[in-house]
C-alpha cells in the first residue's frame, strides 16, 4: 500500500511537471514583454500581448494532432517528439529580430508543449475515472498551479541579471530534466487493446465519435469561455499593474498572490469533489463567477479604477472560483471519453483554446485604461457558461430531442 501512494504520488507530481513547462513558457516571459518589445521594435504596446496569445493557438493546434496520433502510437513517443519541436522553437524565438518571426516561434513553441500538456490529460484519464479522475486532475493542476507563482518572479530575476533570452534557456534546462524523469520513471499508460491502428481516417472518425457525446462537446464550449476570460487576464495583468497601477516592481508578487488564489481552490476541489460530485460543485462555481463579475461592475460602473488592494481582492475572489472550475470541467468533458481519450483530450484542448484566444484578444483590446471591461468580459462568458451548463441538463437534453 505504501508503495502504491509513493507511486501515485510520483505519477501526479511528474504529470505536474510535464504540464508546468508550459506554465513557464507564458508566466515567466510576462515581465520581459517590455524589453521584448524594445529589442524588436515594437511601437505599439497592444501588440505585445499577442507574444502570450500567439502560445495558446499553438497550444489548440498542436492537441488536434497530437492526440490522435497518441491513441495509435502511444503516449511516450509523442512526448519526446513534441520536445524535439519545442528546442527548434525557442531557438528561433531565441535568434530572432522579427516580431512576426518571434509571433511564429511562440505559435511552434505552443504546438510544441501541446504533446506534454495533452498527454497528461490522456494519461490521467488512462489511469483514473469518475470523480476520483477529477481529484487527481485537482491535484495535478494544484501542483501545476505553483508554477505562475514564482514563474514571473523568476523571469524577473533572470532578465535583470542576465538578459530576457535567458528566460528562454531556463526553460530549455528545465524541459530537459522533466523529460528525463519521464523517460526514466513514467511506463506507458495506453494499454495494447484501446491502441487505434494508424490511418488518416482515425481523426475523421475520433472527430465524429467526438460530436456525438452532447455533453463532451457542451462542456468543451465551458471550457473555452473560462479559459478565454482566464486568457483575458493573462494577457493584459503586465499592463494592468505596471501601466495602470505603476506597479513594475511589485507585478510578479501580485502576480504570485493571485496564483495562490487559484492553487488555494484545486486544493479544495480535490478534497470536495468525491463528496460532492463535479457538476454541484461546477454550478455553484459559475453563479460565484458571475456573482463577482457583476458586484464589481456596479460598485465601479463609472470605469474609474478601484485602489489596488481592491482589486486584487476582487481578482483573488475571481480566481479561486476558477480554481474549481479548470479541473472540472476538463473531467466532465472526458469522463465519456475512455475510449478516445487521447481524441478526445485533443478535441476538448483545440476547441477550447481556439476559442479562449479571439476571446481574450477582443477583450483585451478595451482593458487600456480601466479593468472594468475586463470584468464585463468574465460576466459575458459566465453567463453563456451558465446557460451552457442548464442547456446540458436533463430538460436541455429533452428539449432537442423534441426539436
Amino acid at each position: 500500500m505504501e508503495k502504491q501512494k509513493r507511486s501515485q504520488f510520483e505519477f501526479v507530481v511528474l504529470m505536474a511537471a510535464l504540464m508546468s513547462i508550459v506554465a513557464l513558457s507564458i508566466d515567466a516571459l510576462l515581465p520581459a514583454l517590455p524589453r521584448i518589445g524594445n529589442y524588436l521594435s515594437i511601437s505599439e504596446p497592444l501588440e505585445l500581448p499577442k507574444l502570450i496569445t500567439s502560445i495558446f493557438l499553438g497550444l489548440g493546434i498542436g492537441q488536434l494532432i497530437f492526440g490522435p496520433l497518441s491513441d495509435s502510437f502511444g503516449r511516450k513517443p509523442i512526448v519526446y517528439v513534441g520536445f524535439v519541436l519545442f528546442i527548434l522553437a525557442s531557438i528561433i524565438c531565441i535568434t530572432t529580430k522579427s516580431f512576426e518571426m518571434m509571433l511564429f516561434g511562440r505559435v511552434l513553441q505552443g504546438v510544441a508543449l501541446a504533446s506534454p500538456r495533452t498527454m497528461c490529460i490522456a494519461m490521467v484519464r488512462d489511469s483514473y475515472e469518475g470523480d476520483y479522475m477529477a481529484k487527481i486532475l485537482s491535484v495535478v493542476v494544484m501542483v501545476f498551479i505553483l508554477v505562475p507563482v514564482v514563474a514571473p518572479t523568476l523571469g524577473q530575476f533572470l532578465m535583470n541579471h542576465y538578459h530576457w533570452k535567458s528566460i528562454f534557456t531556463f526553460n530549455l534546462i528545465f524541459g530537459i530534466f522533466v523529460v528525463i524523469w519521464y523517460w526514466l520513471r513514467q511506463p506507458e499508460t495506453l494499454k495494447d487493446k484501446y491502441k487505434i491502428p494508424y490511418r488518416l481516417s482515425i481523426f475523421k472518425t475520433g472527430t465524429v465519435q467526438f460530436f456525438k457525446i452532447k455533453s463532451a462537446v457542451i462542456y468543451t464550449l465551458l471550457s473555452g469561455f473560462i479559459t478565454g476570460s482566464f486568457m483575458v487576464y493573462l494577457s493584459t495583468s503586465q499592463r494592468i499593474f505596471e501601466k495602470q497601477y505603476n506597479l513594475a516592481d511589485e507585478f510578479p508578487l501580485i502576480f504570485a498572490s493571485l496564483a495562490i488564489s487559484v492553487g488555494l481552490a484545486t486544493f479544495f476541489n480535490s478534497q470536495l469533489v468525491v463528496r460532492f460530485g463535479m457538476k454541484n460543485i461546477v454550478h455553484t462555481a459559475m453563479i460565484s463567477f458571475i456573482v463577482i463579475s457583476l458586484f464589481f461592475i456596479i460598485l465601479f460602473n463609472s470605469g474609474k479604477n478601484p485602489s489596488i488592494e481592491i482589486l486584487i481582492t476582487f481578482f483573488a475572489l475571481q480566481f479561486f472560483t476558477i480554481g474549481f472550475l479548470f479541473g472540472n470541467l476538463r473531467a466532465l468533458a472526458m469522463e465519456p471519453m475512455g475510449h478516445i481519450a487521447g481524441i478526445g483530450s485533443a478535441l476538448n484542448g483545440f476547441i477550447s483554446t481556439v476559442m479562449a484566444v479571439p476571446i481574450a484578444d477582443y477583450i483585451g483590446t478595451y482593458v487600456v485604461d480601466s479593468v472594468t471591461p475586463l470584468f464585463v468580459g468574465f460576466l459575458v462568458c459566465g453567463i453563456i457558461s451558465l446557460a451552457l451548463f442548464y442547456f446540458n441538463s436533463s430538460k436541455g437534453v429533452k428539449f432537442i430531442n423534441r426539436i
